[in-house]
C-alpha cells in the first residue's frame, strides 16, 4: 500500500514518527505552513520557518525514504496580527522555490476583514505562480465559513479545481463538492473526523477528488491516521483501487498540477547546514 499524506506538520513531530509512517506505507507528504502554537512576533520568524520547510524537513524525511514537499503561506490565524503581515511582501520569492507545491494554509480562522484580505491576496499569488491552494476552512461556524470561502474562491483568478478545501466534515462536504473544488478531510483521535465517519462520507459522496490527511501537529494527533483510514476502507468493502485513489492518486493529481511534485525521496546522506540526524554514520 502506498500513501501520500497531503497535510501533516512534521516540524512538530519526531523521527520516530517518520519511521512509523514509512512502515505504514507513507512515501510522500506535504507540510503546509501553520501557526506555531504561540504568537510569532516578526516576519523574520516566518522566514526561518519557511527555510526549515524547504531544507531541514526534507532532509529529515529523506532519512526514512519519504519525499517531503511543502506549501507556504501566511496562515489565517496570524493574518490578524499586524506584526506578521509584512511576510506577504516576501512570500512571492519563496513561492518560486522548486519544492513548494502549493500556497497554504490559507483561508479563515475567525472570518475577520484581515483574513479576507490575506486570503484573497494569497489566492492571487497562487494564480500568479501557477500553484494550487490549500485552504483551511474554519473550525467554528463551519458551514458559514465554507460558504464565505467558496465565494472568495469564485471571485479569485484561481480555478476551483486548483483549490483544496480542507477540514471538511458531514455538514460541509455537499456544498464543497458542488463548488468544483477538491475535498480534504483531517482525521484525528478526538476531534475533526474519525475513520468510521470518513468511510461513511466516502460511501455517500464517492472517492473522486477526495484527499484524506492526518494534519498531525504539536497537539493530540496521529500521523498514522491515513493508514487507519485505508484499513477501515478495506474492512468496509472498498477495493484496493479506491484506497489507492484516495490515499495516493488524488493527492498526486492535486499537488502535481503545479508541475513541481517529485515522488522519489532524495538520497539520505551527508549533512544539512552542518547537522545530521544520522548521528555517527550512514
Amino acid at each position: 500500500m502506498r500513501i501520500f499524506d497531503p497535510h501533516v506538520h512534521m516540524s512538530s513531530r519526531t523521527t520516530d514518527d517518520y519511521e512509523a509512517m514509512y512502515a505504514a506505507g507513507v512515501r510522500a507528504l506535504v507540510e503546509p505552513a501553520f501557526w506555531l502554537g504561540q504568537p510569532r512576533t516578526s516576519p523574520a520568524s516566518f522566514l526561518d520557518y519557511f527555510d526549515a520547510l524547504l531544507g531541514w524537513e526534507p532532509y529529515r524525511a529523506a532519512q526514512y525514504g519519504i519525499a517531503h514537499h511543502c506549501a507556504l503561506a501566511l496562515n489565517p490565524k496570524e493574518a490578524n496580527d499586524p506584526r506578521c503581515l509584512p511576510v506577504l511582501d516576501v512570500l512571492p520569492r519563496y513561492l518560486a522555490k522548486d519544492s513548494v507545491v502549493a500556497v497554504g494554509e490559507i483561508g479563515y480562522d475567525s472570518m475577520t476583514p484581515a483574513e479576507d484580505t490575506a486570503f484573497a491576496a494569497q489566492l492571487q499569488m497562487a494564480a500568479d505562480h501557477g500553484l494550487p491552494a490549500l485552504v483551511h476552512t474554519p473550525h467554528r461556524d463551519k458551514l458559514a465559513g465554507l460558504r464565505r470561502t467558496i465565494d472568495v474562491v469564485r471571485e479569485s483568478a484561481l480555478a476551483p479545481d486548483r483549490v483544496l478545501l480542507d477540514h471538511l466534515n458531514e455538514t460541509t462536504v455537499g456544498e464543497a463538492k458542488e463548488s468544483g473544488c477538491w475535498l480534504g478531510f483531517s482525521v484525528y483521535p478526538d476531534t475533526k473526523m474519525d475513520e468510521d465517519r470518513m468511510v461513511a462520507v466516502l460511501r455517500a459522496h464517492g472517492p473522486e477528488k477526495v484527499l484524506v490527511n492526518s494534519a498531525a501537529d504539536w497537539g493530540r494527533s496521529d500521523p498514522l491516521k491515513t493508514r487507519r483510514v485505508a484499513d477501515a476502507m478495506l474492512a468496509s468493502g472498498f477495493g484496493e483501487d479506491d484506497v489507492d485513489l484516495v490515499l495516493w492518486r488524488n493527492p498526486v493529481a492535486f499537488y502535481g498540477a503545479g508541475g513541481r511534485l517529485a515522488l522519489d525521496a532524495p538520497p539520505a546522506h551527508g549533512t544539512h547546514e552542518g547537522n545530521s540526524v544520522l548521528r555517527g554514520g550512514e
